[in-house]
């Protein structure tokens, strides 16, 4: 049987959740049925040993990502987008001098930021699959025409409902409806279960205040700052707990610097990166999500498994992850709402324990093998 011949791409394998989903898709698919080629933008992050040794890595730019703009980086962060600039204008010279080929069946952008590059792609006849991750609806930079743009592609996987509804609001025709597949994201359940009980990582005392664990990249869209202020507000109150921040990003410095500013060390812990941050998630009483916006929280599915009462804001994907509310509490979009559950669930133990006793009983829909085959689906339909 002649494998398939396909390209993916995306702009590194950092902590994200994009970048976790796509190699756990690529570690469960068949290597017999296909031949791959993932391109980075930049070859690093904690994913990248993940990647399955049959697969083949190629790449524009070496090193760390850089999200400061120190003196001494500019010109490296100058040549990297002058590099990918110049690529996007002439992909013949990424073709010929980088890939070394031009033969794909499929084309897939796993990160929706790189449409632009994949569209100009010089193998016309390659299938385009786009892998939209994030609620772009509610993003202000994506207008009306640019979300068009995506309708180019022969396939739009939305991974939630709220994204597929913004796509089929969008299509003008039913040849655009049947580009859009609402499709899982592919989550290896018994990976997360194992990794919660590697404890060699956990650098972080649980006392006997309720602790209340966040796990993300640390920038805006996560709202951590949101959930800091009520913090703030619960303590005054004095409804005691602690908060536990895992994740690092371009906002930690300001965040960490506030925490210290405020003296609220010994309550608000900003964990950093974590290779693992399972056995953080395992031993705390809950998990928020504090977001202002996602397409699909990732997380959310982790919290889930590990049977964990859950907060989460009113964002893309939250609804149909905890079925309206049944398998955990959904708030406001906003810090009164994320304030109004946590005094919930620390004045009333009972609203939490419920939330446990469900997801003892339910069985969870979110399968890999389920999410595995409908993407192999689409790729391998003509």
């Amino acid at each position: 049987m002649k494998k398939k011949k396909i390209l993916i791409r995306i702009g590194s394998l950092r902590h994200g959740g994009a970048e976790k989903v796509l190699v756990t898709f690529l570690k469960n698919i068949p290597e017999k049925k296909y031949e791959i080629d993932l391109l980075l933008n930049l070859k690093s992050g904690k994913y990248l040993p993940e990647v399955p040794n049959w697969i083949n890595i190629y790449h524009l730019h070496e090193g760390e990502m850089i999200t400061t703009n120190k003196p001494w980086e500019i010109p490296v962060k100058v040549y990297r987008r002058s590099k990918e600039e110049i690529l996007k204008i002439f992909p013949n010279l990424l073709y010929k001098y980088i890939l070394k080929k031009k033969d794909y069946d499929v084309e897939i952008i796993a990160n929706h930021t790189l449409l632009e590059e994949v569209l100009k792609s010089p193998v016309k006849e390659s299938k385009k699959i786009v892998w939209v991750h994030s609620d772009l609806f509610n993003i202000p930079k994506y207008s009306k025409d640019k979300l068009n743009k995506f309708f180019k592609a022969d396939q739009i996987l939305a991974i939630s409902d709220n994204i597929k509804n913004g796509f089929d609001n969008l299509a003008c025709s039913k040849e655009e409806k049947d580009k859009i597949i609402k499709i899982y994201n592919p989550i290896d359940s018994n990976e997360i279960l194992q990794k919660a009980d590697d404890k060699k990582d956990l650098d972080f005392k649980f006392g006997q205040e309720k602790i209340f664990v966040a796990i993300g990249t640390v920038y805006p869209a996560k709202g951590f700052d949101r959930l800091i202020n009520v913090h703030i507000k619960l303590l005054n109150e004095g409804l005691k707990h602690k908060i536990c921040i895992v994740g690092d990003g371009y906002d930690f410095n300001n965040l960490n610097n506030f925490v210290k500013l405020h003296k609220l060390e010994d309550t608000i812990h900003m964990i950093g990166y974590r290779n693992n941050p399972y056995p953080y998630l395992k031993k705390s009483d809950f998990f928020i999500l504090s977001s202002r916006y996602e397409g699909y929280p990732t997380v959310l599915f982790e919290a889930l498994a590990l049977k964990k009462p859950i907060i989460a804001t009113d964002v893309s994907g939250v609804r149909e992850m905890l079925q309206e509310g049944e398998l955990g509490k959904i708030v406001e979009n906003s810090e009164e709402g994320i304030y109004e559950g946590m005094k919930e669930f620390l004045s009333d133990i009972k609203v939490p324990d419920t939330y446990i006793q469900k997801l003892e009983k339910e069985d969870l829909p979110f399968t890999l093998e389920n999410s595995v085959k409908k993407m192999m689906d689409v790729i391998d339909k003509n």
